[in-house]
Parts: C-alpha cells; sequence; structure tokens
C-alpha cells in the first residue's frame, strides 16, 4: 500500500514542545541540518519533505495541488505524531504552508516563523511556465542554476542541489502550481499566532519588500533582515537564523536579558555588550539563554536564594571577580550585609577558611562601595 504520509524526521524529547519546519521548492530536511539540532534542545522538532523530494512519496500530490493541500498533508503528519498543536518555521513554499495554517488552522499553531518566503510569490505566470518546463524536460537545468537562485555568490551546499536534481518532475511541478494559484495576502490580518518574518537581503526569489508586506499586515509581528543571506537563510546564515528562532519560540535571549539587567544591573551588563565582538557574540548568547533565561527563571527557587547559592559556588571556585559582581546582584536581591556575611561563614566550613578570608575581603571592599555611593 502507498505511504499516505509526508516523510519526516523527529529529534528532541518526545515530551517538548513540537515545532514543525518546512522546507523550500527543490530540498529536503537537510536544509535545516546547522539549525535543528540546536532547536531539538528545548522542542520535538519535526522536519518534513514535500511531496516527491527527499524521503516523500511522490504520488502525494498532483497536477493542479494547492498550498491548502500541502498544509492538509502536514495536518495529517500532525495527527500521526498525536501532537495537537505545535509552532511552525517554514522556507519559502514551506512558509507559505505556515502562513496557510496559521490563517486557517489557528487552533494548531501556536507559533509562527515565516523565511524568505511571500505570500504571493511573484502570480502565475512564472510558476506555471517552470512547471511546464520541469514536465517537458525534467530538473537537470533548474538544478544547475540552484546556486544562483538560492546563494550568495560563491556560496553552496552540494547536498541540497543534490536534493534538487534527484526531486521528482512531476511533484515539483505539481508544487510549482501550488505556488502558482498562493495569494493569502486577504488573510493575514487574521493571523493570531506570534509571527515572526526572516529575510535574506541578497534574495532574489523573495526579496525582504515581501517579508515587509506580510510583516506589515499580520498584526503583532516583527521582521528580521539577515545581511549575507540569499534564499535558503537556514542553510547560508544557520547561526543567525537560529538566534532568530531562539528569541521567537523560546523568549531568549530576550527574557534572559530582562533577568539579567535586573539582576546584575544595567551599568553591568551595557558594559558587557559594548565588549561583545564576533568572537564572544556566541558566549554571550549561551549566558543570555541558559543561565538567566532558563537557570534564573525558574522559580522552584527564589532569586534571594539563587543568589545564596552562587555566591557559596563562587567561593569555592575561587572566582572573586565574578563574586564581586554577585554580592552586589545579591544586595539587589534582597540579601542584607549580615546575610551576605552568614553565607559567607557557611563556605569557612566547606570551602575552607582561606577561601572565605578572601571572600570576606572581597565583599566588605564591595559593600564599602555601596555605602560610598549612599553617601555621595
Amino acid at each position: 500500500m502507498t505511504d499516505t504520509l509526508l516523510d519526516h524526521r523527529a529529534e528532541g524529547p518526545a515530551s517538548a514542545p513540537p515545532l514543525l519546519l518546512g522546507p523550500s521548492l527543490g530540498t529536503s530536511t537537510r536544509l535545516w541540518d546547522k539549525v535543528a539540532p540546536e532547536l531539538s534542545i528545548t522542542h520535538r522538532v519535526i522536519r518534513w519533505d514535500l511531496p516527491g523530494h527527499g524521503g516523500s512519496p511522490a504520488d502525494l500530490i498532483a497536477a493542479g495541488a494547492t498550498v491548502g493541500d500541502l498544509a492538509a498533508l502536514v495536518l495529517s503528519l500532525a495527527d500521526s505524531l498525536g501532537v495537537e498543536r505545535f509552532a511552525y518555521a517554514g522556507v519559502s513554499l514551506g512558509g507559505a504552508v505556515g502562513l496557510q495554517l496559521a490563517a486557517h488552522h489557528p487552533e494548531r499553531v501556536s507559533s509562527l516563523a515565516v523565511i524568505c518566503s511571500s505570500s504571493h510569490f511573484n502570480g502565475e505566470k512564472p510558476w506555471r511556465e517552470r512547471a511546464d518546463l520541469v514536465r517537458r524536460e525534467g530538473l537537470a537545468g533548474l538544478a544547475e542554476t540552484a546556486d544562483s537562485r538560492w546563494f550568495t555568490p560563491g556560496f553552496t551546499v552540494p547536498e541540497l542541489v543534490d536534493d534538487h536534481r534527484k526531486a521528482d518532475p512531476e511533484a515539483y511541478a505539481a508544487c510549482c502550481d501550488a505556488l502558482a494559484s498562493f495569494d493569502i495576502r486577504g488573510a493575514l490580518p487574521g493571523i493570531t499566532a506570534p509571527t515572526l518574518l526572516i529575510a535574506g537581503r541578497e534574495d532574489p526569489a523573495t526579496p525582504p519588500a515581501h517579508l515587509r508586506e506580510i510583516a506589515d499586515a499580520v498584526p503583532g509581528s516583527s521582521l528580521t533582515e539577515l545581511s549575507g543571506a540569499s534564499h535558503l537563510a537556514p542553510a547560508e546564515r544557520p547561526e543567525a537564523v537560529l538566534a532568530a528562532l531562539r528569541t521567537h519560540f523560546d523568549g531568549y535571549p530576550g527574557r534572559g536579558m530582562e533577568v539579567r539587567r535586573q539582576v546584575l544591573g544595567d551599568p553591568h551588563v551595557d558594559r558587557a555588550q559594548s565588549r561583545q565582538s564576533p568572537f564572544t557574540a556566541r558566549f554571550q548568547d549561551f549566558i543570555s539563554r541558559y543561565a538567566w533565561g532558563e537557570i534564573w527563571t525558574d522559580p522552584t527557587l527564589s532569586r534571594r536564594e539563587r543568589s545564596m547559592i552562587t555566591l557559596t559556588a563562587l567561593v569555592a571556585h575561587g572566582h572573586y571577580d565574578e563574586l564581586a559582581m554577585h554580592i552586589r546582584a545579591a544586595r539587589r536581591n534582597g540579601l542584607t550585609p549580615d546575610d551576605i556575611a552568614a553565607v559567607l561563614l557557611q563556605t569557612a566550613v566547606y570551602c575552607g577558611v582561606p577561601a572565605a578570608n578572601s571572600a570576606f575581603a572581597t565583599a566588605q571592599r564591595v559593600l564599602a562601595e555601596e555605602v560610598g555611593e549612599e553617601e555621595a
């Protein structure tokens, strides 16, 4: 019996919030190879292939297909996996499927990211012509020009070009039919899912203006433009796409940055941010997401309790510069000088007297500075 489901790949904990990732025309799940593993840390990531692409059966789609037909296949896949409500991100045709789902099945989409896509793809004619060409001549010719349509000059991902070459021509042409008839502009104002638009500034297929048009129509949406990115941004600028998707789907580093400022104070965070360089950018993102966006936001312990634990850990490892910073943070979190002294006295027993001696000296200096600032 012919398989009636889209081929897919699932990653991440089964209990994590589901996130579906949709591909661009001519590609496969490999489009997400540099992004999906990181997203799967916090989500159950489900990548899917278009009909006739990757491992999906070609006969799931036929001539005259619509984006609505593709959206129905995605919902069937989600149903088969027991996924009722999900976050969704898609590139180009995969992004159009996301818009279709968010507009016509709002109860299923919790959050949406549309990458290098459009609400209308420049009308019917170019896609009807491409469909006719592929039905006559196959995909070899189009695959030869894939790099110029997908990437900035000099960049390529051979595996994706190979996916293009190996796609089923009739299924590819049917996907072109779907793009030809797609125009969802009238439904955009009704989309209620939190929506992020990501545009590649050097994308010739769906230029930033197409994403701005969606952003202007979808209430509360936001737009990010990526320099040095063409049409397949997740393959060409994976770190930038990953950072944008994490912020959108997880609230990081936005939520983490807010907590970081509350605990450490604006002057400290501003200094750290001003010193950030391309070399340290990923580390700063790591801090905001994990230390401040996950650990410090966990309601199991109060911030006061977390400060006490942090002071003890820093004394134990001799990190006295960090200790000074966190003594200031402890004061913001409600610890009095007597509370801090009691914590440091506890460390004398379990971390050693010399460590506690250095910690008391650091604390005395910081607290004296605080008094001086108050008197000034």
